[in-house]
This record gives structure tokens, C-alpha cells and sequence, in this order.
């Protein structure tokens, strides 16, 4: 497939010119298209991968404002990789749709309700005490939802009808010494990303995750200054930002690994960061003063699961034989080709573990996607409560708290973090979705 992208273009550009590249990868064969959501709920060819390359190149061909139309098709992609993960001809996708993303947002201009909705949302999801403020509104507003529609109505129906947990004090910057056995050492030093939206959905999963750590000998540092990775403001293509955020999260982490007791790698659990972390590398491989910093922080990026493979699990203490059903998150088994991890894991810590038909398939969640396009995001969402409850699982567990917000209050079943299980087998709590769940059993 042959790009005719102006060398002018290119020059001028780098995004443009690795395009470029990456178009000419692509065979036009299909395979894709077995795998996209969006081909799967619309059968249109311009809400598959192969379209939206097509897309992409003809936008850039053109230079300028890009139509509607192709802004309407872009917006569409969940960004969920399943495409890239399957490509036979190795079509760097995520590159590509990315670098589009904020060519749209650089020449395009949205109508103002759509401003105004992504201003908001770049503006208050990664501020905890932000986002937390606009809950407690949005409950208040919650009773007239019916209305609204559209983004509007999937915001407010967003909206957790369940008080929402204290802010948790292991999210203050701060460091959780390694429990010790007599005689013993610290096996690591780790820095963890506590996240912005987590901290106020659910502060059990981090809380679950330094207790887990710390039993393994691990100690951890929440560092001063480190907070959102960046993703949402990166998916809906503002660099703008997106970047102040990496670039903080980069001297945050640089700061303890330089120091005296260094880190042994970054603790991601929750699997949308841990994407984007590992992509700081290429975000800013063309700033010459912070490339270096970048490549070494996506380097030592680890999700939760990888981490606790490398050093091995403790015996479980508590294996109860529960069964889960797993559900990988697209930006785990796709983005980050973490596949076999957690199940594996899970299967250690005593849990029976089964899998999602259509595992493949995204749950519509996709950071903020089941907000700004909730007719297709609803209708994955069915699909894979359907598939989930089709299994007949005792519990549900996933690695991205994105995935647990999307589907947790319809499935039927009790749906925790990963991480959660991994700690309460090992010796942590019960995880409080499950109360009642063992005696009833």
C-alpha cells in the first residue's frame, strides 16, 4: 500500500513521516478486522483498522483541517490494540492512531459542546480532589439523568450510587518498608503509581498492592510529585496535556532511582497506565532533553503481575477454590502482551480460574470512551456481561480498574482486582466485595 504523503509533509513532521512507514506496512489483507470491536458492532470498513489507515493516510495526503467524516471514524477506535496484537504483517497501529489523534486536535476544530466535554474531562480525571468534587455533583444530578442523552447521560450514569471510599493514606507520597523474616533482606525497591481516577474509585487496590509487595520483601515508594501517567488527555490526542504529566511522573521516579536506595522497577496496577508508561519512550523520543529519561522510565515499567511473576508467590495461606472468571483488560493482553501472568498467579494463590468467551473482544470501557461514544461502548458492554456471565463464575477479577468500573455494577457476580486475591491469599484481608461470598460457598 503505497503512501504519496507530501516529503514536505514528512519534513516538516516526524509523526508524518513514521506514518508513512507504518502505512507502507500494511497488506490490506483483513485480519483486523476479525478482531475490532467497532468493525464487529458497525460492519463498516471505515470503523476498522485497515479503513481508519486508510484514513489516516488520506489525511495527511490532503495536510490541513481534516473532514468530519474522518474525525467521526478516529473518534470511533477504542485504541484497544486487538488489531496490532493480531496483525500478521507486524502494522505498529497504536503509533499511528495516536499521532492522528493529535494531528485532529491540532488542525480540527470540534464543535463547542464537544470542547467543553473534552476540556472537562482532561481537566478533572486526573486530579483526584477535582474528580472527586465532580461525583459529589454528579450524584446530586444524577436523579434527572433521564433528561439527557448522549455523553451527558453516560457521564451521569457513570456515576457510583455507593458513597465513595475516604481518600486512603497510602496514596500520600511516602515508603512502606519491606516485611522482613528474621535475618532476611530486602529482595526490591520499587516505585508504585498510585493513579488518579483508582484513588478515588477503589483504594483497596492500592492498598492491597503494598501489602502484597510488602509481604514479598518488597519495599515501596509512592513518590513525591508523581501522579496521572497522562493517558487521558493522550487518547483523546492532547499532547498539550498529556506531557506536563509524563514529564512529572519522569523526574518524580528519576528522583528515587538516582537517590541512594535507587528503585528496581515502577509498579503499574492498573493496565491502561501501564500502556502508556511504557510508551513514554516513544512519546518523547524526538525531545533530546528528556528522551533518555523517558526510555529509562518505560524500561523499568511493570504491571503488578509481571512484577509478582518475576519474584514468585508465597504460599497461599488462605486457598480457597473459588471460582474466577478473568477478564484481561485490552490494554493488558493487548497493549502489553501480558497474557498468561495473572492467571497464572491466580491459579498459585489457590482460585480456580476461567476465561471469557470472546476474551479477545474490548468491554467498551477504554478510558474515556464509554463516555464520549456510550451507544457502541454500551453495546460491547452487554456483550461481554453476557460472555462473563455465560461461565458460571463465582467471582470476576481484572487488572484495570477502567474495566471493573464498566462492568462491576451489571455482571451479577462480585468483581475485584486481580491484586486484591493475589493479597488475601497470601495473608491480606478479604477483599470486601466478597463478604459472605466463602460461607456461602
Amino acid at each position: 500500500m503505497l503512501s504519496h504523503i507530501p516529503q514536505a509533509a514528512q519534513d516538516a513532521d516526524p509523526n508524518i513521516s513514521l506514518a508513512k512507514d507504518i502505512v507502507g506496512t500494511c497488506v490490506h489483507c483483513g485480519v483486523c478486522l476479525s478482531r475490532c470491536p467497532t468493525y464487529a458492532v458497525r460492519h463498516e470498513e471505515n470503523d476498522s483498522p485497515r479503513g481508519r489507515i486508510f484514513l489516516i493516510k488520506s489525511m495527511y495526503e490532503k495536510g490541513g483541517a481534516p473532514d468530519a467524516r474522518t474525525v467521526e471514524h478516529l473518534d470511533r477506535c477504542l485504541t484497544c490494540l486487538a488489531c496490532e496484537a493480531i496483525c500478521p504483517s507486524g502494522v505498529e497501529y497504536s503509533k499511528l492512531i495516536a499521532h492522528g489523534r493529535e494531528y485532529v486536535e491540532e488542525h480540527y476544530r470540534r464543535p463547542l459542546a464537544e470542547r467543553v466535554i473534552r476540556r472537562l474531562l482532561v481537566t478533572m480525571l486526573p486530579r483526584p480532589g477535582l474528580f472527586r468534587a465532580g461525583l459529589a455533583a454528579g450524584r446530586l444530578a444524577r436523579p434527572m439523568r433521564g433528561l439527557f442523552s448522549g455523553t451527558l447521560r453516560a457521564m451521569l450514569d457513570m456515576v457510583p450510587t455507593r458513597a465513595l471510599p475516604r481518600p486512603s493514606p497510602v496514596d500520600r507520597p511516602q515508603v512502606f518498608r519491606a516485611e522482613l523474616a528474621p535475618g532476611g533482606v530486602r529482595r526490591k525497591r520499587v516505585a508504585l503509581l498510585n493513579g488518579c481516577v483508582q484513588t478515588v474509585l477503589d483504594t483497596a487496590i492500592n492498598e492491597a498492592t503494598v501489602r502484597l509487595l510488602q509481604r514479598h520483601g518488597v519495599e515501596v515508594v509512592v513518590a513525591q510529585g508523581s501522579g496521572c501517567c497522562g493517558a487521558p488527555a493522550e487518547h483523546m490526542g492532547d499532547e498539550h496535556r498529556a506531557l506536563p504529566l509524563v514529564k512529572a511522573n519522569i523526574d518524580a521516579w528519576l528522583r528515587e532511582a538516582d537517590g541512594p536506595d535507587g528503585l528496581d522497577a515502577i509498579i503499574i496496577n492498573t493496565s491502561g497506565c501501564g500502556t502508556s508508561i511504557k510508551a513514554y519512550g516513544h512519546a518523547l523520543r524526538l525531545d533530546l532533553q528528556w528522551a533518555e529519561k523517558a526510555a529509562r522510565v518505560s524500561a523499568m515499567a511493570r504491571d503488578i503481575s509481571e512484577f509478582m511473576t518475576e519474584i514468585g508467590l508465597n504460599i497461599p495461606q488462605n486457598p480457597h477454590n473459588l471460582r474466577v472468571v478473568y477478564h484481561s483488560a485490552c490494554s493488558m493482553q493487548h497493549g502489553q502482551r501480558i497474557v498468561n501472568q495473572p492467571r497464572d498467579l491466580l491459579r498459585a494463590a489457590g482460585f480456580t480460574v476461567l476465561d471469557v468467551p470472546e476474551g479477545y473482544l474490548c468491554c467498551g470501557s477504554a478510558g474515556t470512551y464509554n463516555l464520549l461514544q456510550p451507544e457502541i461502548a454500551t453495546t460491547l458492554k452487554e456483550r461481554k456481561l453476557r460472555n462473563i456471565r455465560s461461565v458460571n463464575a463465582q467471582l470476576a477479577a481484572s487488572g484495570n480498574i477502567g474495566c471493573m468500573t464498566q462492568l462491576a455494577g451489571e455482571v451479577g457476580i462480585p468483581f475485584v482486582h486481580t491484586v486484591e486475591l493475589l493479597d488475601w491469599a497470601t495473608g491480606g484481608p478479604e477483599p470486601g466485595a466478597l463478604a459472605g461470598l466463602v460461607s456461602a460457598a
